[in-house]
């Protein structure tokens, strides 16, 4: 017999979805029979799998440890152990610096990505347990470029997951980033453009016109200083697409410095590999939360700032 206990994570939602997470491999055939049955009950009573569950409820599953095993899986959920630069975490969110070369998502090259690299922090400090994580898993809510470093945000609770997501979505957080750019920006700009993909060359381009298909972005910037080469530039991102503002930078004839992909001047990405950086010299360094955010009041308002280690290089020179 395997007793659980409904936590905050999975309240809310109807017993028979909460069985079907729990008992991925198990037909749903199985799950009612089981039901009807009274192999599984609810707070010690017979249930239909219609009930919502509550925080507390007691589920029981009365089958053996081979038959919970089989239906939930062996497998433990992939999760990596590394030291991550924490800069702000509470029960339901979690905030960490993202180094280059590290993906924000899983793709298709089964590389660690940020995801399990989150999963191994919140199980080495007990925040969750693999039995957690077969019905909830915490995740992270924005991406950056591979490498591309600065801030992730990280839902820990479901309620962070989902407030997250939605304040991202429905672009209620502020999102800037610190780039240093090739040439001397002396005033603010705002840009405007349809970006378009090409999949063979994993790049975008920006048209002025939407030529079927495009996504339209826009990017404020300001300069910060420079050093007449070069310019330190404060950046918002207001919409948030694929290699936003490194194409819409390039394409007014200021790429980001170090920008393999839209970069082509050879003495701009050999000055940044002299200064250690074999990549665009990009970083996702401030958000800034609304004055109110109802689910999660800690939020509300809060600015949280990371300036970029290359900041350094423009005004030491």
């Amino acid at each position: 017999m395997k007793e659980l206990e409904i936590r905050e994570n999975d309240a809310g939602q109807r017993l028979d979805k909460y069985l079907g997470k729990l008992l991925r491999e198990a037909p749903r055939s199985f799950l009612y029979k089981m039901l009807r049955k009274k192999n599984i009950t609810l707070n010690g009573r017979k249930a239909t799998g219609e009930e919502k569950l509550c925080a507390g409820d007691q589920v029981k599953l009365f089958f053996s440890d081979e038959t919970y095993r089989k239906f939930t899986g062996d497998a433990p959920v992939k999760a990596v152990e590394q030291e991550l630069q924490i800069i702000y975490e509470d029960p339901d969110v979690l905030f960490f610096v993202k180094p280059a070369g590290m993906l924000s998502q899983p793709d298709h090259t089964g590389e660690p990505s940020a995801s399990e690299y989150l999963l191994g922090y919140l199980l080495r400090t007990n925040a969750v347990s693999q039995d957690d994580l077969k019905t909830f898993r915490p995740g992270v809510c924005n991406r950056l470029d591979r490498n591309t470093t600065g801030i992730l945000c990280c839902g820990k609770s479901l309620k962070g997951l989902q407030t997250l997501s939605g304040l991202f979505h429905d672009r209620k957080i502020r999102k800037y980033y610190e780039c240093l750019v090739e040439g001397v920006v002396d005033r603010p700009g705002s840009l405007h453009g349809f970006l378009v993909k090409d999949g063979r060359t994993n790049t975008v381009r920006i048209c002025d016109a939407d030529p079927g298909g495009g996504s339209l972005i826009e990017t404020e910037y300001e300069p910060v200083c420079s050093d007449g080469e070069r310019t330190l530039l404060r950046v918002r991102l207001i919409t948030g697409k694929t290699h936003q503002i490194r194409a819409h930078l390039s394409s007014i004839g200021h790429p980001v410095t170090g920008d393999p992909k839209y970069c082509h001047d050879r003495r701009s990405l050999t000055w940044a590999r002299s200064h250690g950086y074999p990549y665009q010299m990009l970083h996702a360094s401030e958000i800034i939360f609304p004055e109110t955010v109802e689910a999660l009041p800690s939020l509300s308002g809060k600015r949280i700032y990371v300036p970029a280690a290359f900041r350094t290089l423009i005004t030491a020179e």
